[in-house]
C-alpha cells in the first residue's frame, strides 16, 4: 500500500509540474509585450510649422483656361439656380449661349429630370457602413444635381451626385480645374511664386528674427503656397529650452483675398501644420485653418511611441518589407504608404497618377483630354479604397517608432480696439498693407511648446528567456523540491538504470539462445565429447575409488558423472570412440 500510495503521488506531482510547464511555454510562444511609460524632460527640438496660403492663385499658362471655366460655371449657376453674378450681370448680351458654353467642357454639370441610377460602388459603401449618416433631411430635388461619368466604350455609366447644390458646384469646379492644372509642364519654374514677405509679414523664434534659411517653398494645387519652418534641409534646427509663448515660433500672416478663385477657395485665413522634419506635410489629414483678425496660440505636448516589431506586434522599422513602393522624398510614415498605395493603384488601373500625389517617372497626371475616362475610373476606385478594397490599410503597417504632438488651442481677438490703429499704421509703413477691411486681411499665429517634459511610451516583452527558465526552476522545485545538481543526480540514476537493464536484457538474450541446454541433454553432450576437448582443468572422475589395481590387460570401466554446464570455452565435440583409445586421455590417473 505504501508503495502504491507514493508512486500514484509521485505521477501525480509529475503531471501537474508539466501541466504548469506547458502554460508557461504557451504564455512564452503568445508573446505578451509590457508598456513602459517614462517621462523626460530635456531641451526639445523644434517640430516642423507648414504654413499655406489657402490660396490656388491662378497661373499664367493656364489664366486663359480658368477665365473659361469661370465664365461656364457662372453660366452653369445661372441656368440651375438662376444666380446672376457679378461677372455673368457685366457680360450681359456678350455671353455666350448654353449650348456653345456648356458645351466647351465634359461632364457638364445638369439637373436630372428623373433619379438618377444608384452608383454601385457608393451603394455598398452605404450597405456596409453601421453608422447612421448625420446630413438633415433634404428636398429630393437637391439630389439630381451632378455630372455624369462613364467609362470608355460608354458601356456603364453613373452619375456623382451631392447632397448640397454648393457642394456639387464646388466638386464639379474642381474636378476640371484638376485637369486644366495637370497640363501645366513639369519644367515650370515655380509658376509665379509669391515673395514670403507678402504673406508672412514678421517672423520670429525664440525672440529671434527668422531668416530664408529657415523655411522652404512647395505648391499645393488647392491650398496654394505652402511654407515649412524648420524642416529636415535646414542647417541648424531649432531647439526650445524654455517652454512658454515668448520661446516658439510668431508670425504675422497677411490672409487676403487676392487673386483668390472664388469657386475653388471658399474659406479665408490660412492653412496649418505641425509635423515631423523629415515628415511630409498632409494639408488635408492633419491641418487646421487660422481665422483672420485672431490670435491663434497653438501649446504643445510631445509624445513618442517606440513599438516592439517581429513576433510581439505588426509595425515596421523603417518601411522596407512593406510591399508598396514610397513615392514620397521622405521617411516612412503610415500615411505616406497609404497616399503611395492609392497612387499606385490609380496608375495601374487608370492609366495615370493623380495630381494630389507625386508620381513615377515616365507617367503623366490624369487629364480628360488624353485619359478621357479617368474620371469614372478615379470615383470608382475612390470608392472602393474607403472600403479598403485595394487592401491599402492592411498593407500599411505602422511604424514603431512614431513621434506626436498634441495640440491645443486658444482664441484672442487681435489686434485689440484700442492698438488696432498703430498696429495697422505699422503694417501699411512696413509691409504696404492696404486694404479697407483690415482686420479681416491680418491674422497672428503663436506656436510653442507647453512644457518641456514629453512622455515616452515604450514596449518591452513580458516574458523574456530568462524569467521563462527562472519560472520553469520555481514550478520544479515546488513539486519536487530539488536543485540544478538534483536534477542533475537524477538524471544520471535515471542514466544508470536505463543501462543496467539494457546490460541484464541482453545477457539473457545471449544465455538463452547462445548457450548449451542443461540436465539430461547436457550429459548426452558432454559423454559424445571426447576427453582431448576438455580443458585441463576438467576430467572425469569415478564415482569410487578402485579397489585394487588392474589387472594387466584388463580396461576398468568408467562410471561419469553428470557433468557441469557445457560453457563456451569448451572446444567442439568429438566422436565417443576416440575417449576409449589408451593413452589419448588428457587427464592422468591419480595414483
Amino acid at each position: 500500500m505504501k508503495t502504491a500510495f507514493w508512486a500514484v503521488l509521485w505521477l501525480c506531482t509529475f503531471g501537474m509540474m508539466y501541466w504548469q510547464f506547458a502554460l508557461l511555454f504557451e504564455e512564452y510562444f503568445s508573446y505578451p509585450v509590457s508598456l513602459n511609460i517614462n517621462l523626460n524632460s530635456d531641451k526639445l527640438v523644434f517640430p516642423a510649422v507648414t504654413v499655406c496660403t489657402l490660396n490656388p492663385y491662378r497661373y499664367t499658362e493656364i489664366k486663359e483656361d480658368l477665365e473659361e471655366l469661370d465664365r461656364i460655371t457662372e453660366q452653369t449657376l445661372f441656368d440651375l439656380y438662376k444666380y446672376n453674378s457679378s461677372y455673368t450681370r457685366q457680360a450681359g448680351g456678350r455671353r455666350r449661349s448654353t449650348r456653345d458654353l456648356r458645351g466647351a467642357l465634359p461632364h457638364p454639370l445638369q439637373r436630372l429630370r428623373t433619379p438618377p441610377p444608384p452608383n454601385p460602388a457608393r451603394s455598398a459603401r452605404s450597405a456596409s457602413s453601421s453608422v447612421r449618416d448625420n446630413n438633415p433631411q433634404v428636398d429630393r430635388k437637391d439630389w439630381k444635381i451632378g455630372f455624369q461619368l462613364c467609362n470608355q466604350n460608354k458601356s456603364d455609366c453613373f452619375y456623382q451626385t451631392y447632397s448640397s447644390g454648393v457642394d456639387a458646384v464646388r466638386e464639379w469646379y474642381r474636378f476640371h480645374y484638376i485637369n486644366i492644372l495637370s497640363r501645366l509642364p513639369d519644367t515650370s519654374p515655380a509658376l509665379e511664386e509669391e515673395a514670403l514677405g507678402s504673406f508672412i509679414f514678421t517672423c520670429r523664434f525664440n525672440q529671434a528674427p527668422c531668416n530664408q534659411a529657415n523655411y522652404s517653398q512647395f505648391h499645393h494645387p488647392m491650398y496654394g503656397n505652402c511654407y515649412t519652418f524648420n524642416n529636415k534641409n535646414n542647417s541648424n534646427l531649432w531647439m526650445s529650452s524654455m517652454p512658454g509663448v515668448n520661446n516658439g515660433l510668431s508670425l504675422t500672416l497677411r490672409t487676403e483675398q487676392n487673386d483668390f478663385i472664388p469657386l475653388l477657395s471658399t474659406v479665408t485665413g490660412a492653412r496649418v501644420m505641425v509635423h515631423g522634419q523629415d515628415e511630409p506635410a498632409f494639408m488635408d489629414d492633419g491641418g487646421f485653418n487660422v481665422r483672420p483678425g485672431v490670435e491663434t496660440s497653438i501649446s504643445m505636448r510631445k509624445e513618442a511611441l517606440d513599438s516592439l516589431g517581429g513576433n510581439y506586434g505588426d509595425c515596421t522599422e523603417n518601411g522596407s518589407d512593406v510591399p508598396v513602393k514610397n513615392l514620397y522624398p521622405s521617411k516612412y510614415t503610415q500615411q505616406v504608404c497609404i497616399h503611395s498605395c492609392f497612387q499606385e493603384n490609380m496608375i495601374k488601373k487608370c492609366g495615370c497618377a493623380y495630381i494630389f500625389y507625386p508620381k513615377p517617372k515616365g507617367v503623366e497626371f490624369c487629364d480628360y483630354l488624353k485619359q478621357s475616362s479617368w474620371g469614372y475610373c478615379y470615383y470608382k476606385l475612390q470608392a472602393a479604397f474607403s472600403l479598403d478594397s485595394l487592401g491599402c490599410f492592411s498593407k500599411c503597417r505602422k511604424p514603431c517608432s512614431v513621434t506626436n504632438y498634441k495640440l491645443s488651442a486658444g482664441y484672442s481677438r487681435w489686434p485689440s480696439v484700442k492698438s488696432q490703429d498703430w498696429i495697422f499704421e505699422m503694417l501699411s509703413l512696413q509691409n504696404n498693407y492696404t486694404i479697407n477691411n483690415k482686420r479681416n486681411g491680418v491674422a497672428k499665429l503663436n506656436i510653442f511648446f507647453k512644457e518641456l517634459n514629453y512622455k515616452t511610451n515604450s514596449e518591452s516583452p513580458s516574458v523574456t528567456m530568462v524569467s521563462l527558465l527562472s519560472n520553469l526552476g520555481s514550478q520544479w522545485s515546488l513539486w519536487f523540491g530539488s536543485s540544478v545538481l538534483s536534477v542533475v543526480e537524477m538524471a544520471e540514476l535515471i542514466f544508470d538504470l536505463l543501462v543496467i537493464t539494457l546490460i541484464m536484457l541482453l545477457h539473457r538474450f545471449r544465455s538463452r539462445y547462445w548457450s548449451p541446454g542443461r540436465g539430461a541433454r547436457g550429459a548426452r553432450e558432454v559423454a559424445s565429447t571426447p576427453a582431448s576437448s576438455f580443458p585441463s582443468r576438467f576430467c572425469p572422475h569415478p564415482t569410487s575409488p578402485p579397489p585394487s589395481l588392474p589387472q594387466q590387460g584388463t580396461t576398468p570401466p568408467l562410471a561419469l558423472t553428470a557433468p557441469p554446464p557445457a560453457y563456451a570455452t569448451l572446444g567442439p565435440s568429438a566422436s565417443p570412440l576416440d575417449s576409449a583409445v589408451p593413452g589419448s586421455s588428457a587427464c592422468a590417473p591419480a595414483m
